[in-house]
């Protein structure tokens, strides 16, 4: 795993599992949404040429966003796809418990950028497009993992799944 690639939809944990890759394997990590978010959430001109830079190193972690900007190049540069395909019920629980606490915390995320309750009526955030979403997203990863068959993939259907593929891997690594 050099290359990895984290796809779930909001909700699933993705910055998680590529902050505990990033920690693991000592790979570059590369938030996408800060990559993405420019101040006032405007689209950052540079978006796709940061991200055509540093998909073309050797080793990186990120996750699996903005397809109608970026395609297909990640899918095709990875050599691996970490998939979290978590239920539902788990995906609206982190992502409603995640905005309410960027909302009340007022924290910081990208470039300026705050979090609003306001903000949840609108039909692309997080809890609104986790809802709407869900199984669209499981669709068209299926579609992806067969357009890609270079990739190992490895699916991850409930937390509990990932904390121990994760506990294996860390395992692994130090026996190595």
């Amino acid at each position: 795993m050099q290359r990895v690639l984290i796809a779930g939809i909001s909700g699933a944990g993705k910055t998680t599992m590529a902050r505990a890759l990033e920690s693991r394997l000592g790979l570059p990590r590369h938030e996408l949404d800060a990559l993405h978010h420019g101040p006032g959430w405007t689209k950052r001109p540079g978006f796709e040429s940061d991200v055509e830079r540093f998909s073309s190193q050797p080793r990186w972690v990120t996750e699996d966003q903005y397809h109608q900007f970026l395609h297909d190049l990640l899918w095709e540069r990875a050599d691996t796809v970490i998939w979290l395909d978590l239920p539902r019920r788990t995906v609206m629980h982190r992502v409603v418990r995640r905005s309410l606490a960027y909302a009340l915390s007022r924290k910081e995320l990208w470039n300026g950028n705050r979090e609003r309750v306001r903000d949840w009526i609108d039909p692309g955030h997080p809890i609104r497009w986790a809802w709407s979403q869900h199984e669209r997203k499981r669709t068209t990863t299926v579609e992806r993992v067969g357009r890609h068959p270079h990739l190992t993939v490895v699916r991850l259907g409930s937390a509990g799944e990932a904390r121990r593929w994760l506990a294996g891997l860390a395992t692994h690594s130090r026996d190595a």
